[in-house]
């Protein structure tokens, strides 16, 4: 008689890497760079986070986008934010964008054959202005004026490519990064949650978040009630 136990289980196969399914795009304007991603992160066909943000800090004007394996973006993070803050320290200079683009573009290269990582860099510095620069995976590193990764970019990249334009003005170019997070979360079943958009400018950073509704803000499912608004709080009251 076979009695199994519940131990028994293969462990190494039980584990499944968390991974980001995901779309990540950056783009290059006049005054800086907007940076954009989704916010859901898969483990085959689970939601493990619903939340998740893909737009890592390296510095104060550098960030980065990450795709791909959960675990291996954020440690590849963590490690290039340490370095370049260790670098400033030691220099007193800013942070050069394409410095922290050629960190990443070492660490991928040199773990290419157990690292899942694609990674968009973009910000500004005072030698080159704004940049956008992917990270492959590989480890090839290209300088682009816009650029876009993950599974829910494939569904938009004749969209980004037909709107984009090099000298669009900031707000324009918020649009068409919600647009196109829009439209890659509804035809991509990796991509999802929130859609999350960084501007990058000589002042510093601004965060935006806009969600997956007609007027990209917080809605009651079902109605036109914006949830947090003062019109919601009276008929509430009321």
């Amino acid at each position: 008689m076979n009695k199994s136990h519940w131990l028994d289980f293969d462990l190494k196969a039980s584990f499944t890497p968390v991974e980001c399914g995901t779309t990540i795009l950056a783009f290059e304007f006049a005054d800086g760079v907007v940076l954009g991603a989704d916010s859901r992160t898969t483990s085959n066909c689970m939601v493990s986070n619903r939340v998740t943000d893909k737009i890592n800090r390296i510095t104060d004007n550098v960030y980065c986008c990450r795709s791909g394996s959960a675990a291996d973006t954020q440690q590849l993070a963590e490690e290039v934010s340490i370095l370049m803050w260790r670098r400033k320290m030691h220099t007193g200079q800013q942070t050069l964008v394409r410095d922290v683009a050629a960190e990443f573009r070492d660490k991928c290269y040199t773990g290419r054959r157990s690292l899942s990582a694609g990674i968009i860099v973009g910000g500004w510095d005072d030698l080159h202005g704004a940049q956008v620069y992917n990270i492959s995976l590989g480890g090839m590193m290209t300088r682009e004026n816009f650029s876009y990764g993950g599974s829910g970019s494939i569904y938009i990249s004749g969209m980004l490519r037909d709107a984009y334009r090099p000298n669009m003005d900031k707000e324009d170019l918020v649009l068409l990064v919600q647009s196109a997070l829009k439209q890659a979360i509804h035809h991509d079943s990796f991509s999802g949650g929130v859609a999350r958009i960084a501007i990058i400018t000589k002042e510093g950073i601004e965060r935006r978040v806009y969600y997956n509704t007609s007027t990209g803000k917080a809605q009651a499912t079902g109605t036109d009630e914006i949830l947090g608004s003062s019109e919601a709080k009276k008929s509430r009251e009321s």
